[in-house]
Formats: structure tokens, C-alpha cells, sequence
């Protein structure tokens, strides 16, 4: 009994630690191009949108 208790902790351990170097992946990856991300650039000019004439 003892046997089947260490490797059922084993299992869940290993679920476990793959779950969160997924989790750990993903938000290093999210920040990285969170960092990586073009700042917005602002026109130097204040334009107004005109309206298309038609025929």
C-alpha cells in the first residue's frame, strides 16, 4: 500500500511541476513581447477626418 501512496504522490508531483513550467513559459513568453511591444507613435500634425463625397 505504502508502494502505490509514493508513486501516486510521484504522479502528482510530476502533473504538477509540468503544469507550472508551462504557466512559468507562458507568462515569461507574455511579458517578453509585452516588452517587445512598438510604442504608439503620435502624429505631429492634428488632423481632422473629412467626409468622402460621392457622386
Amino acid at each position: 500500500m505504502e508502494d502505490f501512496f509514493n508513486l501516486t504522490m510521484l504522479i502528482a508531483a510530476s502533473i504538477g511541476s509540468l503544469a507550472f513550467g508551462i504557466l512559468a513559459a507562458y507568462g515569461v513568453l507574455r511579458a517578453g513581447f509585452w516588452l517587445m511591444r512598438p510604442e504608439p507613435r503620435r502624429s505631429p500634425v492634428k488632423t481632422r477626418p473629412q467626409v468622402a463625397r460621392t457622386l
